[in-house]
C-alpha cells in the first residue's frame, strides 16, 4: 500500500548532475559516511531505517539525504511508507570518471573520518 499515491521525488538526469552541487554536497561529514556506507552495500538498495543507528537524528539525516538525492547522488524510491536509498554510481561515474573512488579512497586514508553508526570506528 502506497501512503503517497502519485508521489515522485525529483532527481537530476545524468546529464544535469554537476560536479560544483556534487562537491558541495560531499563537502559535509556526515553527507561522506552516507556515501561511504551506501558504496560498502553497492548494488543493494537501503531503506533509510538502516541509518536508524546512526549519529545524526533522524529529521538530520532526512534532510543530509534530500541534499544527496538533490545533487544526483542518490536515487531515493518510496515504497509504502519507507524509502530505499541507492548510490547513484553509473551516472555519476558516467558524468565524473573516478570522481567517487578518489573521494572513497581518501576517506579509507583519513583516520578522522566521521563514523555514521554508534560505535563504530572512524574508518571505511
Amino acid at each position: 500500500m502506497d501512503y503517497f499515491p502519485g508521489m515522485v521525488l525529483h532527481h537530476p538526469p545524468a546529464e544535469d548532475i554537476n560536479l560544483a552541487s556534487v562537491l558541495a554536497v560531499l563537502g559535509d561529514p556526515t553527507r561522506l559516511a552516507i556515501l561511504r556506507e551506501l558504496a560498502r552495500k553497492e548494488g543493494q538498495p537501503l531503506p533509510c531505517s538502516h541509518f536508524a543507528n546512526t549519529t545524526t537524528s533522524k529529521s538530520n539525516l532526512t534532510y543530509h539525504l534530500s541534499k544527496m538525492r538533490e545533487a544526483g547522488i542518490v536515487h531515493v524510491e518510496p515504497r509504502g511508507t519507507s524509502r530505499l536509498v541507492s548510490l547513484r554510481r553509473a551516472d555519476v561515474d558516467a558524468r565524473f570518471p573516478g570522481l567517487l573512488d578518489s573521494i572513497l579512497a581518501t576517506l579509507v586514508q583519513s583516520p578522522s573520518a566521521k563514523p555514521l553508526f554508534r560505535g563504530e570506528p572512524a574508518k571505511v
